[in-house]
């Protein structure tokens, strides 16, 4: 009885912002800050953590009377959340860093005190005691459990990680991991769930059906045998009521070429619902056939009720890096509004075999663009206009779901979305869905590999964007938009721009949207907020009519989703990290970064906190990233020292025009370095260092 109250205690608690937003809604019931008063907004606090210049995509929680987060390294930190102030760290002494978006907390039972969960970037999964920030020791090995255990063993060097927090459904803690992207043989993406008392593993679902399970024959002839993923790096959601997890599922490697996998491939790019208890499948719907797109399913699933006919129906909220939203049954997975299989276009490339026909929702219509025009080219400079139809007009482009071919093509939207990571929020009140999306393109070429590479082609530019010579985006805006969507009529009901470029402001593209990667929450008293756009503006919007009512700038980009939560002093309060524009750098003027988690109420206050904190510490597994051996060019290189390897080390998974155009800071350029080692770039420690020399002396940025 006691677990069963603490899974509903859970979904309660997850409303008023104490705990992991358990049903993706981002909703908080709280009700102080209104659209009337949220001008009065100021800073209460800001806690440092001292690890400028990582990606900062956190989201706190609060339990227990303490808030609680992980830093850039994934140290969990417990703060006093009326002041900032540090009760204790933990550092699991992580050596493959990467983001990290939280830790999920698990609400104990009668043997047992509360627990933090986290999943970490060395593919570690580590139990902490909630109060004194210990490890938990009877849970797993002394507190840890290797996740890389009984699926890496093939692959010891691959590409294996954890980024988002654990789902808690009772007592288990469900894990999905980010795998390799870029080479097609590798570790499994397979969801599995542990004890969170023992760190036994109870279940393991497979996302690539093995022989004799229903979808295998979806992969094609052999296609299902060590393939790497669907990666699963996605945030899940849980509703206990139902005893169900919803997990978004990744693209399957290679992201660009699929001729070794001819068919849907089941069960990558779809919101899978999964009994929670046992791993056994419930329904599945799937978002993008055959993906070659880089169009994985990330956003958590939200749960959300549909009012149709007079009728109240369960349902889930998925957006898409396409800007398609789909609204979907959530006990049969079937779509409330309808969805049309319509035919896109074939692909040019030797042995691919493009899938004839996608999904695409009735209602409601795309939140973000999805094609592109001659004279919809960039009027932002006469330079930037010649520039962008100078690059347009060499491009090949069509509708949406054009493959990239064997010239260079141009595709809306790119593998930034669209939608993202941030997933949706929604107000039950409202009935509306939020969505902030992003419009911009990108760029790749199919080109042929050296025999014995492991694919035949390889997507040269991968990752590669449409911008101009200022780095802006090439099309007209709007760049970023934030929507409502009506879930009882699947209808717009307002689409805003989101964000702008300050420097752009005196001209024609004043408030002309910003890209953005983070989420939103909405709350009951009327007032949406959201960080996630590269102007490092945090703001708040009347959810009912889309106006913005108050904006602050920090001092660097909030890619991070907020939480709101009620202090022991009363106050309502809304806090967001602001760490820099990870996975968007380079876009538009956007070159900052920063080690905050800042925390506003309506009195305001203004402490710094953070530098030294009670620390405990616990160990954490490493393993190596993933080998490829693809060749690349380096005719967009500067010549200098450092460029072969430069040439060697990042050709193997994609061209050089992939940044060949970027200038950074070194520090910049170290975060760039360390994110591609966690997607697969592997080198001798001299390359590696060769390669950041080569970085930071001859693409330096002024």
């Amino acid at each position: 009885m006691r677990t069963l109250f603490a899974a509903v205690l859970s979904v309660a608690l997850a409303a008023t912002g104490q705990i992991p937003d358990a049903a993706g809604t981002h909703y908080s019931p709280l009700s102080e800050i209104t659209p009337a008063n949220v001008t009065r907004l100021s800073r209460a606090w800001t806690y440092h953590t001292g690890e400028k210049g990582r990606q900062f995509e956190t989201t706190p929680l609060l339990a227990g009377g303490l808030l609680y987060f992980t830093s850039q390294s994934s140290r969990v930190i417990a703060l006093e959340p009326e002041t900032g102030k540090a009760v204790w760290t933990f550092d699991p002494h992580i050596v493959h860093t990467v983001e990290n978006r939280g830790v999920a907390y698990w609400p104990g039972d009668s043997q047992r005190q509360p627990r933090l969960l986290l999943a970490t970037g060395d593919a570690t999964l580590i139990a902490i005691d909630a109060k004194t920030g210990r490890l938990a020791i009877e849970f797993g090995d002394n507190g840890a459990v290797n996740l890389r255990a009984g699926i890496t063993e093939r692959f010891p060097e691959a590409a294996y990680k954890f980024s988002s927090p654990p789902a808690i459904y009772r007592n288990l803690a469900i894990v999905a991991p980010s795998t390799q992207e870029n080479v097609s043989q590798g570790p499994s993406g397979d969801p599995r769930a542990f004890d969170v008392r023992t760190g036994k593993q109870v279940w393991r679902f497979h996302t690539v059906p093995q022989p004799g399970e229903p979808n295998n024959e979806t992969w094609g002839p052999d296609g299902w045998k060590n393939r790497a993923g669907p990666s699963l790096w996605g945030e899940i959601t849980v509703d206990a009521k139902s005893g169900t997890v919803f997990l978004p599922t990744g693209n399957p490697a290679d992201s660009s070429y699929g001729a070794d996998r001819k068919g849907k491939d089941l069960y990558a790019n779809s919101v899978v619902a999964l009994d929670a208890a046992t791993g056994k499948l419930r329904w599945y719907y799937q978002l993008v056939h055959h993906d070659i797109f880089d169009y994985d399913v990330t956003g958590a699933p939200a749960l959300i009720d549909v009012v149709k006919d007079g009728r109240k129906i369960p349902a889930v909220a998925e957006i898409t890096k396409m800007g398609l939203l789909f609204i979907l049954d959530r006990t049969t997975g079937g779509p409330i509004f309808g969805v049309e299989e319509r035919p896109v276009p074939a692909s040019g490339v030797p042995g691919e075999q493009a899938w004839p026909t996608q999904p695409f929702p009735i209602k409601p219509p795309p939140l973000a663009r999805t094609a592109m025009r001659r004279e919809e080219i960039t009027k932002r400079t006469p330079a930037a206009e010649r520039y962008c139809l100078e690059q347009f007009d060499g491009y090949e482009h069509g509708a949406l779901y054009t493959p990239f071919g064997l010239k260079p093509t141009l595709v809306f939207p790119g593998a930034m979305g669209g939608g993202n990571w941030g997933g949706v929020s929604f107000d039950p009140k409202l009935a509306y869905i939020f969505v902030n999306t992003t419009s911009m393109g990108g760029i790749g070429r199919m080109a042929a590999t050296p025999p014995g590479s492991p694919v035949p082609y390889r997507n040269e530019s991968a990752y590669a964007r449409f911008l101009d010579q200022d780095q802006y985006p090439c099309q007209q805006p709007p760049w970023g938009e934030l929507s409502a969507v009506n879930a009882n009529t699947g209808d717009i009901a307002w689409r805003v721009p989101l964000g702008g470029f300050e420097e752009l402001e005196s001209g024609p593209y004043r408030h002309g949207g910003a890209p953005n990667v983070g989420g939103s929450i909405a709350t009951a008293g009327g007032v949406l907020f959201i960080g996630a756009t590269n102007d490092s503006y945090f703001r708040a919007f009347d959810s009912r009519t889309g106006k913005e009512l108050w904006s602050m700038k920090l001092e660097a980009i909030a890619n991070a989703s907020p939480i709101t939560y009620v202090g022991h002093d009363g106050r309502q309060y809304v806090a967001i990290a602001a760490g820099g524009p990870a996975h968007l750098r380079n876009v538009g003027n956007s070159l900052n970064g920063a080690d905050s988690l800042i925390a506003f109420s309506l009195s305001g206050g203004s402490v710094e906190t953070g530098a030294v904190t009670p620390s405990v510490s616990g160990p954490a597994p490493s393993g190596p990233g993933t080998r490829s051996n693809s060749a690349a060019t380096g005719a967009a290189l500067p010549d200098g020292e450092g460029k072969q390897p430069v040439i060697k080390v990042c050709g193997r998974c994609h061209g050089v025009e992939t940044f060949s155009r970027m200038r950074m800071t070194r520090a910049e350029w170290q975060v760039v370095v360390t994110d591609m080692v966690q997607r697969g770039a592997t080198g001798a420690e001299p390359e590696m260092q060769a390669v950041m020399d080569y970085l930071g002396n001859y693409m330096a940025r002024n």
